[in-house]
């Protein structure tokens, strides 16, 4: 009897008290600016007809082709950090339409990025085609460190590195939450060139201390 008095008043309180209206989105940053600017028709058509939460097929098959890419990580704070990775085509790999990853090799040991994403997995990569297509893609997603053997026993045909005794300590996974171009119209056309040598016939200074070589480091 009083489950069942409880059931009836519940149900009499759901008909009298309206449920709460949801709470408003808050306005992205991109949104103020389009309002402000009077581009939010022009946004829409970008959202509309350029952005996807995948890789379609031409977009798989551009990556495929990259021997570069920018890769944009921040940590908990917000405090952001752009870097640069580079291998033979095909260096990051798509394993589908949602997902890619590409091995990490032993650097400088600072682990930047890495570090970032330990704290933060959103990641921005940006694919850009100076030579061929002279165009670029975003892809933004959410990444995670693996192992080495662990992402070849889940992913066999992955491939070797070529490079004598290189060989990836770990790899970054990231599942693919948004994708679109860059537009072309101020990526600059570069040609492809044999590494340079010695200037007038004199060794380069050691690349890491390009910067603060000599007295470079003092204020």
């Amino acid at each position: 009897m009083t489950h069942s008095v409880l059931r009836s008043m519940r149900r009499a309180l759901l008909r009298v008290v309206p449920s709460p209206a949801p709470a408003a989105t808050p306005l992205s940053g991109e949104s103020i600016l389009q309002q402000r600017h009077g581009t939010q028709d022009r946004a829409r058509r970008f959202y509309d007809g350029q952005m996807l939460n995948h890789l379609n097929e031409t977009m798989r098959e551009f990556v495929s082709r990259q021997t570069m890419m920018f890769l944009a990580t921040s940590d908990a704070h917000g405090n952001c950090d752009n870097t640069f990775r580079s291998g033979p085509a095909g260096f990051v790999h798509v394993l589908g339409a949602r997902l890619l990853t590409w091995p990490e090799y032993r650097g400088n040991g600072v682990m930047a990025s890495l570090g970032n994403v330990v704290e933060n997995p959103h990641v921005g990569l940006l694919f850009v085609d100076f030579f061929d297509d002279g165009v670029g893609l975003h892809v933004n997603g959410r990444a995670a460190i693996v192992p080495d053997a662990v992402i070849r026993a889940e992913h066999a045909g992955l491939a070797v590195d070529p490079a004598p005794g290189r060989r990836p300590d770990q790899w970054v996974l990231v599942e693919v939450e948004e994708a679109y171009i860059h537009c072309a119209k101020f990526i600059p056309r570069l040609q492809r060139c044999a590494a340079s040598g010695p200037v007038n016939g004199s060794p380069r200074p050691k690349k890491s201390d390009f910067f603060i070589g000599g007295d470079n480091h003092k204020a």
